[in-house]
């Protein structure tokens, strides 16, 4: 008999998990980082396109409102969410800048930022990266595949050993919620 969709996605999501463990060195770092950040009164930004800016969304949303339990709100911001800031500079710059421009304009030395791609290609998000690094932000990379042009950008590269787009998302979701726990445990929060 032929496997399920949800068998064969079960199967699929198992066997990458099991490879996780090897990204407890850059995950370690990221979480270091984000928590040095929080802790210094600055901010973290989040950013990537469809799925990945759902992440984006849901990770400044764990650090916001709550995670592990109550405790103080933390500084994070997902880039993606503002539809008349996307909307205006897509028109006016291009999408490739929509990313960028939020960061040059509401970003400062000290913050953080998280860019999320499942490839390690997305135009927006490499420019968003550079855009930080000019101003001087630590940058994480929260990718896929081969890490693409971003794995080289970033001050930490999580790549997701992975060329299944679905995959690496459920991935970067657990490593998301990881980093949060870790931020909330460092910063004595949890």
């Amino acid at each position: 008999m032929k496997p399920t969709v949800f068998a064969r996605n079960l199967r699929e999501h198992l066997a990458l998990f099991e490879t996780l463990e090897s990204l407890t060195e850059p995950i370690e770092q990221a979480g270091a980082l984000i928590a040095s950040a929080l802790g210094a009164g600055h901010k973290l930004m989040l950013c990537g396109n469809g799925g990945s800016a759902a992440d984006s969304q849901h990770i400044a949303a764990e650090l916001t409102g709550r995670f592990i339990q109550d405790r103080r709100p933390l500084a994070a911001l997902a880039l993606t969410t503002d539809t008349s800031a996307l909307t205006c500079i897509a028109n006016d710059y291009s999408f490739e800048d929509v990313f960028a421009r939020q960061v040059a304009g509401l970003g400062a030395a000290g913050d953080c930022l998280i860019g999320i791609s499942t490839s390690g290609n997305s135009r927006n998000v490499i420019k968003a990266v550079e855009a930080a690094r000019a101003i001087g932000m630590p940058v994480i990379g929260l990718l896929g595949r081969d890490g693409g042009a971003l794995r080289a950008l970033c001050d930490v590269s999580i790549i997701v050993p992975s060329a299944t787009t679905a995959r690496i998302q459920e991935a970067h979701i657990l490593i998301g919620h990881t980093l949060c726990g870790m931020v909330e445990t460092a910063l004595g929060l949890a």
